[in-house]
């Protein structure tokens, strides 16, 4: 199932995990077989999405590769097979502009995982002009499985809906990126409804919806281009606002900043709206 690359407003479609090929015949490796290496504990999981974006495959390797920053956070991969990767990972794969996957055990940052890998397989759609992402996010969790993995199923679909607005408005770029969380008082039950309406977003505006935002700093007007439970995006001229209700998974909500703008000021940014969050659920 194919988002819409253009308005980001198509969900990343499900596929059973497996092992499978590419139209390419390049074939796709999986961490659902795997124990976790020596002592194996725990469960595997994996996540399986399939999307296509605007742009060509090489602008979509540039996304994953140098431009997390645009829409996840930054990132570096040293460019080859066996180079270093985010999170203390090895790159397992290294393939401009085809495949990328690296693989890390018992990651830092990960509490609860055992194994965590990406792979990313790229073919062009539409001559070239769009391009199709098959991303597989696997490994094994050893805490609660339930919890954890429809965590990651929610971060994931977000994650990518935000790299679809990233190509179809902002791809390429200079960014400046922000992130923050709230106070402790965040992770109640009703945390993430509070941020909504404190942002003056109406309960029934939905997708696609234009707003005028009380944002922290004055007034934004933005498009909802993701509204669900547990996370809100807001595009602006040059800017895309996430805001992460992880409330609903025992922590603080979180916003991250992606600021395209010619004068971004991440410290600002950062204080205005750790100032405003602090003031929220003060």
């Amino acid at each position: 199932m194919s988002g819409d690359g253009r308005t980001g407003r198509g969900r990343p479609g499900r596929r059973r995990p497996g092992r499978e090929k590419t139209e390419s015949g390049r074939p796709v490796q999986s961490a659902a077989d795997s124990t976790g290496g020596p002592g194996g504990t725990g469960k595997p999981f994996e996540i399986v999405r399939e999307l296509e974006v605007e742009g060509s495959p090489a602008q979509l390797w540039a996304a994953l590769t140098t431009g997390t920053g645009g829409w996840l956070w930054p990132m570096e991969y040293e460019p080859r097979e066996g180079g270093a990767g985010p999170g203390g990972s090895t790159v397992t794969c290294w393939d401009p502009p085809h495949r990328l996957a690296a693989r890390v055990e018992d990651p830092d940052g990960l509490p609860g995982r055992r194994l965590n890998q990406l792979d990313h397989v790229i073919e062009p759609r539409d001559g070239g002009r769009r391009s199709w992402l098959r991303h597989v996010h696997s490994g094994i969790f050893t805490g609660d499985w339930d919890t954890q993995y429809d965590g990651a199923v929610k971060h994931t679909d977000f994650h990518l809906h935000t790299l679809g607005q990233y190509m179809a408005y902002f791809e390429g770029r200079p960014v400046v990126y922000s992130a923050l969380h709230g106070p402790a008082a965040s992770s109640a039950p009703d945390a993430f409804v509070r941020l909504g309406r404190a942002l003056g977003l109406p309960d029934d505006a939905s997708d696609g919806a234009r707003v005028r935002v009380q944002a922290a700093g004055g007034e934004l007007d933005a498009v909802i281009d993701f509204r669900s439970r547990y996370f809100i995006g807001l595009r602006a001229d040059e800017t895309l606002h996430r805001f992460y209700g992880r409330n609903h998974f025992g922590a603080p909500v979180g916003v991250s900043i992606h600021d395209f703008g010619a004068h971004a000021d991440p410290k600002g940014t950062e204080l205005a709206w750790q100032d405003w969050l602090d003031h929220l659920y003060g």
